[in-house]
């Protein structure tokens, strides 16, 4: 039976190096598949990993019918036993819909890999219509880790160095990355704190109020005193 299968993670677990990777495994078995990705950092039409490996892939557009898209290979008299789809939180929920018939009356298997939730904590709507369509849902077990060393779970959009939680869903950067739009994975403490790696080196050399005090009960740190 084939199957929908969404693994999920934040950025920086390497869930682009196991679409490749699932690829490579299902195609040295002389399985027959279509890459599709959206908005890779390689740019368009490509499906590439943080480790340096990429391949040529199907770029996924508003316009994109993977039901069509499939069909046609197949009354063309090509094959088609399974798809990647990489990045799949930046399709639509319709597309999801799509992906979910492919497997169910064409027998596709369909591997789909994406995170589960913006900068600001939201679902995306194709991330949140894969967990109620897909037969199985794994979480990815690389953890990213947070700057602090704990286990990521949150990304987190910075803009000019800043840490932001308001703006537009979609909006392309990297982790890691000098842009003016970048990412970075916290915990959840660090990101409800708004702390980046960045900005703790900043707090690391000032005094931190204690996390239960009200900001009106924080008293003003006294300057050290001059030497004459």
């Amino acid at each position: 039976m084939a199957e929908l299968v969404f693994f999920s993670g934040t950025m920086d677990c390497g869930k682009s190096t196991l679409a490749l990777q699932t690829d490579h495994n299902h195609a040295a078995r002389g399985r027959a598949g279509i890459v599709f990705t959206s908005l890779d950092r390689a740019g368009e039409e490509t499906l590439s990993s943080r480790l340096g490996l990429k391949v040529p892939a199907v770029e996924v557009s508003e316009a994109t019918d993977f039901w069509k898209h499939v069909v046609d290979v197949l009354e063309a008299g090509g094959r088609c036993d399974y798809l990647i789809c990489d990045e799949a939180q930046f399709y639509s929920a319709d597309q999801v819909d799509q992906l979910a018939r492919v497997v169910d009356e064409l027998g596709v298997d369909v591997f789909a890999f994406g995170i589960l939730t913006d900068f600001r904590t939201r679902l995306f709507p194709a991330s949140q219509r894969l967990v109620e369509l897909a037969d199985k849902v794994q979480v990815l077990q690389v953890e990213a880790l947070c700057w602090c060393g704990e286990r990521a779970t949150q990304n987190a959009r910075t803009v000019n160095g800043e840490m932001v939680v308001e703006g537009e869903q979609v909006m392309v950067g990297d982790t890691n990355s000098d842009d003016v739009v970048a990412y970075e994975v916290l915990c959840r403490r660090h990101y409800m704190r708004r702390v980046t790696a960045a900005s703790s080196m900043a707090a690391h050399m000032s005094p931190t109020p204690l996390p239960f005090a009200e900001p009106e009960a924080r008293l003003p740190v006294e300057p050290a005193p001059v030497s004459p």
